[in-house]
């Protein structure tokens, strides 16, 4: 791994991390936080532009491996990882690999969500113990 491939998926880390906040930040002020719509537009925006880079870079475009790590790891992985999961589930689906597609998406949901619940209880058995 190169020093500039390094440095082509941080420095489009830090921007994608920084649009990610700007936005859910302005939608937060906008619509109010009852419902987390900054998150679901983030997610729904990442994948739509996951979709416009990888295309426009496999048919329109040849650039080098940094500048598709730049967009599509640094700048979308900083705003949202969700893309990056739509992606791979979209090459799975159109690989024909259809079971493995459902149990990507279902195995990162339903894992996801446990994990994140299983370390909720964790840190508060530990706080509250502790």
């Amino acid at each position: 791994m190169s020093f500039s491939m390094l440095a082509a998926v941080a420095g489009g880390g830090a921007m994608g991390s920084l649009a990610r906040y700007l936005t859910m930040s302005l939608v937060g002020r906008w619509v109010g936080s009852g419902f987390p719509w900054g998150t679901l537009l983030v997610n729904i925006v990442g994948s739509f532009l996951m979709g416009i880079v990888v295309e426009m870079i496999a048919l329109r475009y040849s650039v080098s491996q940094e500048v598709r790590a730049f967009f599509a790891v640094g700048i979308l992985g900083g705003f949202t990882t969700f893309s990056s999961f739509s992606l791979d589930a979209a090459l799975l689906i159109e690989r024909g690999h259809l079971m493995m597609a459902f149990t990507y998406i279902a195995g990162s949901v339903v894992a996801g969500l446990a994990a994140l619940f299983i370390a909720l209880y964790l840190v508060r058995q530990i706080v509250a113990g502790g």
